[in-house]
């Protein structure tokens, strides 16, 4: 066999080739140290001369290389030569015989296709870390060999199983990583979404990339008592455990604020400082919004987060952008309240940059497609939510972590409608105020066909908190009263700002006593503070079962 002939087509092989002529080509550089390569030379005295590259016995040299080498010839492959490397592998076979047959390993492997495009096209193809029949791993090379009918490929095949077993490992290692972040992170989310009584959620999440360093991604729904449910959706800046951990703690605050029953741009006040105090190297966008369907909207306030898309009845998107102040964590900035209307037969969507984001296209496209997608995406909070992630084609290789959250404020009618019932009495005059409410809250009452024992203990708490308006507060004042499908809300508003407390009342006093009685006959009570001045106090009464239906 010819080593010269068919050995030029081996990788690097020609670059060899051409700087073994260029020095050849040059002037005689002994003098300065050079050795020409391909030549016989005496180094030193006594030591024998080294014999150069084309006097070497080519089948010797193939035979003693550790990688398996085998060459073979014509359309069928048949087989010219293989190394003792390769027969101590897979066991020797009969020359001359096609490689179909006779090498069932490479078959295995899916490289005679690969033979016959190398046979095709003349250029060289390399298949890396297949693991063949002996359980060993390899990294093929196929190069054309000779030429004209004695055109075959030479197969030159590298052990690469300990390469391969150590990838194997890491990638094992990387996989149980991102499982334990992703854990990590669905545990800080939560488990189950509270249900408000006028608002029907749902919410997803989609960790991104299949690497560990899972994002900060978050969501939550939170019933603030009175009818009223705050909505917060936010994303924590860079990836990792860090970062999962830093949105674990914006999570809690938030709850934490939210029990305050304050303005959103003040609980982004609030949550701006405290991540500045978790990390000052950590920022977060996040939007924060409160919907109460007395009022048919959601007010918000957005710290560098995408703007809330609102599909209305008629099935119009619009979206909320403004006021947008920066992220959290980087202080120095008055966040604003804005809002948007949320009326029966809307369907709200809070989502994070993952969902809209592309590489290739610019963000407010990104919006704009999920704005058409919203606006035909009907049914259900779950349902729409699917459609949208599915419209972004968001797949588990999505690169970056997705949260999405969907409300919808139900268009109630019929007997369902019913159970969702509201009445106001504007409170005018002075202590006379007091018996007309209390007219007032028992025949409301008595028409929602509410038991005996609730009714007297609803009247009772709408003559506590009117007392204490008329007392301590100032006008206007208003009562109202509202019933859900699970619970009758009493809310009684003024135009004084001090909020009441609950405290235990000396014998002696004759006041005090009033929202220590709501708080013990109530199941929940709460004050809070009204846009442009002012307060409202409430309380709640769980309905009976029975008082649900039918009415």
């Amino acid at each position: 066999m010819n080593f010269t002939r068919w050995s030029a087509r081996l990788p690097g092989t020609q670059r060899r080739a051409a700087a073994r002529t260029e020095q050849a080509a040059s002037p005689d550089r002994r003098g300065e140290g050079s050795v020409p390569a391909a030549r016989a030379e005496s180094l030193t005295d006594g030591d024998r001369p080294l014999p150069a590259v084309d006097e070497l016995e080519v089948r010797e040299v193939l035979d003693r290389v550790p990688c398996l080498v085998a060459l073979v010839h014509g359309p069928d492959h048949r087989i010219a030569y293989l190394n003792d490397a390769y027969t101590a592998a897979f066991g020797p076979r009969p020359v001359g015989a096609p490689a179909r047959g006779a090498l069932p390993e490479l078959d295995e492997l899916g490289l005679l296709p690969l033979l016959d495009q190398v046979l095709r096209s003349g250029k060289p193809r390399t298949v890396k870390s297949r693991k063949a029949p002996d359980g060993r791993s390899y990294t093929f090379t196929c190069t054309p060999a000779g030429e004209g009918d004695g055109r075959g490929v030479l197969v030159f095949a590298t052990d690469v199983t300990d390469h391969a077993e150590a990838a194997e490992r890491l990638r094992a290692s990387e996989r149980r990583q991102r499982e334990t972040a992703v854990t990590l992170q669905r545990s800080l989310l939560p488990q189950e979404l509270e249900e408000p009584d006028d608002l029907r959620v749902a919410a997803t999440y989609h960790p991104g990339g299949t690497e560990a360093a899972v994002g900060g991604d978050w969501y939550d729904v939170i019933t603030l008592g009175g009818g009223r449910t705050a909505l917060v959706i936010g994303d924590v800046m860079g990836r990792g455990v860090r970062a999962a951990a830093v949105m674990g703690q914006l999570r809690t605050a938030v709850r934490a604020y939210a029990r305050l029953d304050l303005p959103p741009h003040e609980v982004l006040q609030l949550l701006d400082g405290l991540a500045m105090e978790i990390d000052a190297n950590q920022i977060a966008t996040c939007v924060y919004a409160i919907h109460d369907p007395n009022e048919g909207r959601l007010v918000y306030a957005s710290a560098g987060h995408l703007p809330i898309l609102v599909r209305d009845e008629n099935g119009t998107v619009r979206r909320a952008d403004e006021p947008t102040g920066p992220p959290l964590g980087t202080g120095g900035w008055m966040h604003a309240s804005g809002t948007v209307p949320l009326g029966p037969g809307s369907t709200a969507v809070l989502y994070t940059d993952g969902l809209v984001e592309r590489r290739d296209e610019d963000l407010d496209e990104g919006i704009a497609s999920l704005e058409r997608a919203l606006a035909g995406a009907t049914g259900g909070p779950q349902v729409v939510c699917d459609r949208l992630v599915r419209s972004a084609g968001v797949t588990p290789e999505h690169d970056d972590d997705v949260a999405v959250l969907v409300l919808q404020h139900p268009a109630r009618s019929g007997p369902e409608g019913e159970l969702f019932r509201n009445a106001a009495l504007e409170l005018l005059g002075g202590v006379e105020a007091a018996p007309r409410a209390r007219a007032f809250a028992s025949g409301v009452l008595t028409s929602w066909r509410f038991p005996a024992e609730l009714h007297d203990l609803g009247v009772l708490a709408t003559s506590e908190l009117v007392a204490n308006s008329l007392q301590h507060g100032t006008p206007p004042m208003r009562l109202r009263l509202r019933r859900t499908d699970r619970r009758l809300i009493i809310e009684v508003t003024d135009g004084d700002d001090h909020l009441p407390r609950r405290r235990r009342a000396e014998p002696g006093d004759e006041s005090g006593r009033g929202i220590a009685i709501v708080a013990t006959i109530a199941s929940a009570w709460g004050s809070r503070r009204t846009p442009g001045g002012g307060k409202a106090v409430w309380c709640e009464f769980l309905l009976p079962k029975t008082a649900g239906v039918g009415v």
